[in-house]
């Protein structure tokens, strides 16, 4: 497995991933799920663009809670084994290793439930790290739930430290979470 940048030669397998995790009921963010497939039907070139976004040029965010936030700059990748198995995104703000509230972690990613327990989180996380190198952060917060132990065993994988518990924003649910730490070698 390697991760992509997001291109027109895998669209297509990226759609149908969704439309399989969607009938399965398993896509962990539907509405996003959802939105990325009307946008894909309406603009994919458009839909292409905003998932290499350093800048922060693709408009506002949908909070789970339906609120808008600034876009921060980010970059997503696509997990490919022959077809698209998930993607990873990784944001950060410009200077500084802060993020807004509204921000859980640096990294997040999902795997389609059809892939899981192959290692490619894992490795995902792993090949995306070098981003943050390049852009001189001293480390990665990355968050979970607390009661989701793979997620936490893919971040100690890669070198990750508990950082402390804390309470989600309401826009995430208002629910506990952890925070880990990844502190990157720029060296």
């Amino acid at each position: 497995m390697k991760i992509v940048h997001p291109d027109e030669v895998y669209l297509e397998s990226y759609k149908s991933g969704l439309i399989q995790a969607i009938s399965l009921g398993t896509a962990a963010y539907l509405e996003e799920a959802q939105r990325d497939l009307s946008e894909i039907e309406a603009d994919p070139a458009s839909f292409l663009a905003k998932q290499e976004d350093p800048k922060a040029l693709g408009g506002d965010v949908k909070l789970p809670d339906g609120s808008l936030v600034p876009r921060l700059p980010g970059i997503t990748r696509w997990m490919w084994d022959g077809q698209v198995c998930g993607s990873i995104n990784f944001r950060w703000k410009k200077g500084s290793t802060e993020l807004p509230p509204h921000c859980l972690g640096h990294i997040g990613y999902e795997v389609f439930s059809w892939k899981r327990n192959m290692g490619y989180a894992s490795e995902a996380l792993k090949q995306i790290l070098p981003e943050a190198v390049k852009l001189g952060m001293p480390f990665v917060e990355l968050t979970t739930d607390v009661d989701n132990l793979i997620s936490q065993r893919v971040i100690e994988k890669n070198g990750g430290v508990f950082h402390e518990k804390f309470v989600k924003p309401a826009s995430h649910g208002g629910t506990g979470g952890l925070r880990f730490r990844i502190y990157l070698d720029s060296s």
